[in-house]
C-alpha cells in the first residue's frame, strides 16, 4: 500500500514538472483563453525572418521587403480548409478597423491550383473584391510552419517576426484590433528611421 502511494506521488510529481516544461500552457489553458485571440503567441523578442517570394493575382512576385515599415499580417489560408474560410470575411474587414496606413494584411492562399482555383471560388462567396496572394509552390514553408491552417504571422516594420497564431481567429473581436494598434505605436528601430529619412 505504502508503496502504491509513493508511486502516485512520484507520478503527479512528474506530471507536474513537464507542465512546467512547457512555457505559454498556462496562457492556453481553457479557463484562461476568453476569446480566440487569446491563442495568439507574442514572441519575447522579434525573429529575423527571410523574404521569401510569393505571388500577386498577376503572377508577379511579392516579399515582405517590399512592406518594410509597416507592420504586415501575413494570413496562410486555402479553399479546402473550412476554418480559413470561415475567417475570410473578418479578415477582409480587419484592415479597415485598424484604419492605418503603416499596416497590411497579407492573405496567401496555398491552393494548389492558385488563383485559377481560388478566384472562382471567393467569386462563388460573393468575395470577388477579396485581395489574395498565392504560394501553391508553399515557399513560405521555408519561414512559417504550414502544417496547420489558418495560420496567421504578424511581423513588425523590419519585418520580423512578433506574433502568430496556428488555428483560427475571429479578427472581428475588438481585442485584435487593440493587439495590432499596440504593435503600431511601438517605435520603428534606429536602422529603419534612417533609411525613411534617406
Amino acid at each position: 500500500m505504502r508503496s502504491t502511494i509513493v508511486g502516485l506521488v512520484a507520478a503527479t510529481m512528474l506530471v507536474a514538472a513537464g507542465a512546467q516544461a512547457y512555457p505559454g500552457m498556462e496562457k492556453q489553458a481553457e479557463s484562461q483563453v476568453q476569446s480566440s485571440v487569446d491563442l495568439i503567441s507574442v514572441l519575447p523578442k522579434p525573429f529575423p525572418i527571410e523574404a521569401v517570394p510569393f505571388k500577386d493575382s498577376k503572377g508577379e512576385a511579392v516579399d515582405f521587403s517590399q512592406y518594410k515599415g509597416k507592420v504586415i499580417m501575413v494570413n496562410m489560408w486555402a479553399t479546402w480548409c473550412p476554418p480559413c474560410v470561415r475567417e475570410l470575411p473578418a479578415i477582409s474587414r480587419f484592415s479597415a478597423k485598424i484604419g492605418s496606413d503603416d499596416f497590411e494584411v497579407l492573405p496567401v492562399s496555398i491552393d494548389l491550383e492558385g488563383n485559377k482555383q481560388v478566384e472562382p471560388f471567393l467569386k462563388s462567396l460573393g468575395m470577388e473584391g477579396f485581395n489574395t496572394y498565392y504560394d501553391k509552390e508553399q515557399k513560405l514553408g521555408h519561414v512559417f510552419p504550414l502544417d496547420t491552417i489558418p495560420a496567421t504571422f504578424i511581423l513588425n516594420r523590419e519585418g520580423e517576426l512578433i506574433a502568430f497564431v496556428r488555428t483560427f481567429v475571429d479578427w472581428d473581436d475588438d481585442k485584435a484590433v487593440t493587439l495590432i494598434k499596440e504593435f503600431l505605436a511601438e517605435p520603428q528601430s534606429s536602422n529603419q528611421v534612417t533609411k525613411n529619412a534617406d
